[in-house]
């Protein structure tokens, strides 16, 4: 049996390369307002999306361009859903319906490490979105509050980042945290997909089954990784598909 994987980008972002990525991938996140995007890049983002046929999705995050949404912030859960749904709207009116929602930076990581948080995001989603797809981490807390309230969800794997022994993402702080070499990152992204483990920045086997995997666009070198993942994943069997 083939074994399905998707490929993903984070686009819509203020990027130069999104034509090229979005021909390599098999579905997008569209920033919507918060780290980056406006009417006018959602707009042209998913227009591309369509003309590609690639699954669309929402790429919500914390409204902070200054930092390009990667810097936790402390909200509450009526701000977040506030923030979520602002977000959602301005794509909705051009997108009536969604694939998916990805939250972004570090409202995705603490949103998987704080209950509350979680519980927000994917409340504001099944309001305005209740039959998409959640993106999120295979384990913790952004699945546990999408299955309490039967939001479908999408386990996700980082081709172009660096995992700790917790499963969870090493900070972008850390050297070595972003994978920016094409041959490393595609072996990551291998040994997701057939081994269902990654191996983390100390060289520990840890498990990960994801069905989606991501590259980030703002990366230098995402066309050359996305590239390079694309035609290896093919050559292993792997078909190249949406969920």
């Amino acid at each position: 049996m083939i074994k399905p994987i998707d490929l993903n980008a984070d686009l819509g972002e203020g990027g130069s390369r999104d034509r090229d990525l979005m021909a390599l991938v098999s579905s997008v996140n569209i920033a919507c307002g918060g780290h980056a995007g406006d009417k006018e890049t959602i707009q042209r983002t998913i227009e591309l999306a369509l003309q590609a046929q690639v699954a669309i999705g929402a790429h919500p995050g914390y409204a902070d361009p200054e930092n390009f949404g990667r810097k936790s912030m402390h909200l509450s859960s009526a701000d977040i859903r506030s923030l979520i749904h602002r977000q959602l709207d301005r794509i909705l009116q051009i997108q009536p319906h969604l694939h998916h929602v990805k939250p972004h930076g570090a409202l995705y990581n603490q949103a998987n490490q704080d209950r509350s948080i979680a519980a927000a995001v994917v409340a504001a989603i099944v309001e305005l979105q209740p039959d998409t797809i959640l993106y999120c981490p295979p384990t913790g807390e952004l699945i546990n509050a999408a299955t309490e309230i039967n939001l479908p969800t999408c386990a996700e794997g980082f081709i172009d980042r660096r995992y700790q022994k917790d499963g969870n993402l090493c900070p972008r702080s850390e050297p070595d945290a972003v994978i920016e070499d094409a041959t490393k990152a595609v072996s990551q992204a291998l040994e997701i997909a057939n081994q269902e483990t990654v191996t983390t920045l100390n060289d520990a086997t840890i498990p990960l089954k994801a069905r989606t995997l991501c590259v980030h666009g703002d990366s230098p070198e995402a066309v050359a990784i996305l590239r390079l993942a694309r035609k290896s994943l093919e050559e292993a069997g792997i078909l190249i598909s949406a969920p």
